[in-house]
């Protein structure tokens, strides 16, 4: 099992699987959203099961999730189809109340192209939905210009942040202008200040005839009314600005399980520290996931938060592990650091409801 905490920080050099746990959140968002067969159009069959359909039938996961009342474990296998295409080959749902001995076990339907725990009527099963449904991986790495980021946005699509910013401006304007929101607003601002000194603040005003849509226009420090888009600042600079308000967004609009894929991408190295100090602000409300290969970022978090990945070849598995403070230094001692340096790839653990994988 992986066991997820309040904060967890995965580390490990390039190939050794932490793609792998990034790209399984992914998948399990869209299957709680019954996206899931779009997922598989996207990547394929022959990307997502190992070495393809010839050597590896099925997907398999537990998912094991603890709160101050109950235990929850949800499993699922996913079996390769003709033609070509992954099916739900089984759906179990399992939960153990603190002070009982003997826990509810159910299954559901099984042989659709999507979930049913999304559709099942029971308590235990909307409240393990809701939970799931609550995670969310997030990657800010597209800053081109045709990014959604840099485009206008209907202001509408703003009931959460989506996984690539792409409504950024919609949903910092929703900020903005809700009345029990808009001091968290002014706390994004205050945060992009620090790294951004130039900057003052967003401009989200809609253009004449095209009120309903917004952009990320904003102003600088200098007072002028010049107005600056989202194309005329580093790529750095805005993903900063999307990770600042991921994280320091309302708790009653954050997800309960954040997943960040390399979330130092880009950002100048003063940035770092900022960025880890909000990572534990959002860790107050709820589970951050980070994985990443800076040894800065790295630094700013205890050995308890750390979770190593390593590639065992012979096995052709990826290991993860949990170390104290004296064996993460002689894993540290032995790593090449040049490795976790360089940019380029089974089951579910603890926190405010706490996340585990296996």
């Amino acid at each position: 099992m992986i066991p997820f905490g309040d904060i967890t920080v995965m580390l490990g050099a390039n190939g050794s699987g932490k793609s792998n746990i990034v790209s399984f959140f992914k998948m399990l968002n869209s299957m709680m959203t019954h996206a899931f067969q779009n997922y598989v159009g996207k990547h394929g069959v022959q990307q997502l099961l190992f070495y393809g359909p010839r050597t590896t039938e099925s997907i398999f996961f537990s998912l094991f999730l603890s709160s101050e009342e109950e235990d929850y474990t949800y499993e699922t296998r996913l079996s390769y189809g003709l033609p070509d295409r992954l099916f739900v080959s089984g759906e179990k749902v399992s939960c153990l109340r603190k002070g009982e001995t003997s826990s509810e076990e159910f299954f559901l339907e099984s042989g659709g192209a999507e979930l049913r725990i999304g559709k099942d009527e029971r308590a235990t099963s909307r409240s393990l939905f809701q939970f799931l449904s609550s995670i969310r991986a997030y990657q800010f790495h597209d800053t081109s210009d045709t990014a959604k980021i840099k485009s206008r946005g209907y202001v509408d699509d703003a009931a959460y942040l989506r996984s690539d910013a792409g409504n950024l401006a919609a949903f910092l304007k929703m900020l903005k202008e809700h009345p029990k929101y808009s001091r968290y607003y002014d706390r994004i601002v205050r945060h992009i200040q620090c790294v951004m000194p130039q900057f003052s603040d967003f401009s989200l005003l809609g253009v004449p005839g095209k009120e309903r849509y917004v952009r990320l226009n904003w102003t600088d420090s200098l007072g002028g009314d010049y107005l600056f888009g989202p194309d005329q600042i580093s790529d750095g600079s805005l993903r900063f600005m999307a990770l600042t308000t991921l994280l320091l967004q309302p708790p009653a609009l954050l997800p309960k399980f954040i997943v960040l894929d390399e979330p130092e991408l880009g950002l100048h190295p003063a940035a770092i520290p900022h960025l880890a100090g909000m990572i534990r602000m959002a860790s107050q409300n709820a589970q951050i996931l980070a994985a990443t290969q800076s040894m800065q970022l790295v630094d700013e978090f205890d050995p308890e938060h750390l979770l190593i990945v390593e590639r065992d070849e012979k096995n052709s598995c990826s290991i993860f592990r949990k170390l104290d403070s004296e064996h993460l230094k002689e894993w540290l001692a032995r790593y090449n650091l040049s490795d976790a340096r360089v940019r380029s790839t089974p089951p579910l653990g603890s926190g405010q409801t706490g996340l585990g994988v296996s």
